[in-house]
């Protein structure tokens, strides 16, 4: 609370000297950064992962270190409730001096505070320095968000790609489902072996995505907004699957593990024999943390996997704009990216393309040993486009209303 009041009247002494509303200028990146010094940002992103919070505090030594800025990781089970805060400040009228600087974000989050311009100018992330690394030309989920155009709102941050996992000690390559109704096979025949969480938790919704768009009869229309009078002809197929998936689950589907960790720790317990992560490299990440045996394996489906990219975003009442800006340009350095694609640290993606980086940091990530149960580019398979935002609100409503909270 003392921190909060000594940064308000910080931020009353910068209103007497700079005119009224003025934003930061890109234009002038040093000029942005010695604004920077001495800000606190609160960055509001999701606290559920041991490995991912070391990222975050790494980062927070980084950046107090090189630009004097204090980070503070507001560790969420839920990027809505940032949205939320972000809408109730807007409705109270409080449009300067937030109390959320940046969030990590995507998808429908993204979308919903787009919509009710809830987000700092548009254009700012292509003007970062770091932007100049950028793999936006191969990647085309860094412009656009769950078909939502980006125009520069949100900064990438990590590439993501759903794979399962699976221990090959006890579920022999050659007995894997290869797609979502081979695994409704594999489930018959091994009742009890698989689950996922109940949404609205990310890697729980991302499955029944999974689902929807093997399922669906012309995915084109999942690429626009849910039309209300063919919702329920379109996703029947899922509700179907899911019907007939959730009595051969752990527990019979009367209870699901709570997120991707509790998901991860049933197969470490043995109590579950194939599990999905939202990264390529999570079973490489896991080996090398001591949470899962290195006989832990990576494997995709033939006919493709959901992908999409995770971003960083400004709400537009942002105490510490300078100091945002400034960290999600840290976030993008080559020594940052190539830290972050570490399984040992994280494991997740990077953004950049390495013929974009000069040879020192390029050798950074030739450095880095991605670990025995990471698929390569060519394994990865095929990449599903993302769903219209509004698809995943609509199936996790309708998730509630069929099978309730288990939990």
């Amino acid at each position: 609370m003392i921190h909060r009041l000594l940064a308000a009247a910080a931020l009353v002494a910068v209103v007497v000297v700079a005119p009224a509303g003025a934003e930061p200028n890109l234009d002038d990146w040093d000029e942005v950064v010695e604004a920077a010094r001495g800000q606190t940002v609160y960055f509001n992103a999701w606290g559920g992962s041991p490995n991912i919070n070391s990222y975050i505090e790494w980062t927070a030594g980084e950046l107090e270190k090189r630009y004097g800025i204090e980070l503070v990781h507001v560790k969420l089970d839920d990027t809505a409730n940032a949205v939320a805060t972000v809408v109730a400040e807007k409705a109270a009228g409080r449009d300067e001096g937030g109390t959320i600087d940046l969030i990590w974000i995507n998808g429908e989050n993204f979308a919903s505070m787009k919509e009710q311009s809830l987000l700092f100018a548009p254009g700012w992330a292509e003007d970062l320095p770091n932007w100049r690394f950028v793999d936006f030309e191969n990647q085309s989920t860094i412009r656009t968000d769950f078909t939502v155009p980006v125009e520069g709102l949100e900064s990438p941050w990590g590439m993501a790609k759903l794979v399962f996992f699976h221990d090959t000690a006890k579920t022999p390559s050659d007995t894997l489902p290869q797609s979502a109704d081979e695994l409704l096979e594999w489930a018959r025949e091994n009742p009890g072996r698989f689950s996922y969480p109940q949404p609205p938790d990310f890697i729980g919704s991302s499955f029944i995505k999974q689902v929807l768009s093997e399922k669906v009869e012309d995915r084109s229309v999942l690429l626009e907004p849910v039309d209300e009078v063919s919702f329920d002809a379109v996703t029947a197929p899922v509700f179907e699957y899911l019907d007939q998936l959730h009595p051969l689950m752990w527990r019979q589907g009367r209870a699901y593990p709570q997120n991707y960790p509790a998901m991860k720790q049933l197969l470490a317990d043995n109590e579950v024999d194939i599990i999905f992560a939202f990264n390529p490299a999570e079973a490489s990440s896991a080996i090398a943390n001591g949470e899962l045996p290195d006989t832990v394996r990576s494997f995709t489906f033939p006919g493709g996997t959901l992908a999409n990219t995770h971003f960083v975003s400004i709400p537009y009442n942002s105490s510490a704009k300078e100091a945002a800006l400034v960290t999600a340009d840290f976030l993008l350095s080559p020594e940052a990216q190539a830290r972050k694609q570490d399984p040992a640290v994280w494991g997740d993606p990077t953004v950049l393309a390495m013929d974009k980086l000069e040879d020192a940091d390029r050798a950074r990530f030739e450095a880095l040993d991605l670990g025995i149960a990471t698929l390569s580019p060519d394994e990865l398979g095929p990449a599903i486009d993302e769903p219209h935002p509004s698809w995943m609100d609509r199936l996790e409503d309708e998730w509630r209303r069929r099978y309730g909270v288990a939990n």
